[in-house]
């Protein structure tokens, strides 16, 4: 099963983007990238759209052990943070791409097991400091 994990956090937007950033980078993760998406939604006429920030990453050793499973399994990647507001609350979400892979069939569950544990004891670690 593919779950959301979703945390709360209690600090301002700016600076929990900052704290994601941070802490994921210290588990290990390289930011490949930062967007806020509110840019985007000004272009449709929202200009008031709650704050909206992808922080996308990538733990190398873990992307060759996918990529070794399945080639398919770099369709997904990289991994995605998102930081956002929602009824003036701040809040982390994350989903698996390496249980995605498993779950719509880029890459077989029995050899993808090993990946996502190791995955999951590295967002875990950064997810237990949010």
């Amino acid at each position: 099963m593919v779950d959301v994990l979703r945390k709360q956090l209690s600090m301002d937007f700016d600076e929990a983007v900052k704290h994601v950033e941070k802490t994921i980078s210290e588990e290990g993760f390289s930011i490949l990238f930062t967007k806020s998406i509110n840019d985007m939604m000004k272009k449709l006429g929202l200009a008031d759209y709650p704050r909206y920030t992808i922080i996308l990453a990538c733990a190398t050793e873990l992307a060759k052990m996918a990529l070794d499973v399945s080639k398919d399994v770099g369709n997904l990647f990289p991994c995605s943070f998102a930081v956002y507001e929602d009824e003036g609350k701040r809040f982390v979400s994350h989903v698996s791409i390496m249980k995605i892979a498993a779950a719509v069939g880029l890459a077989p569950r029995d050899q993808m097991a090993s990946v996502i544990d190791k995955t999951g004891e590295k967002v875990h670690k950064a997810w237990d400091r949010f």
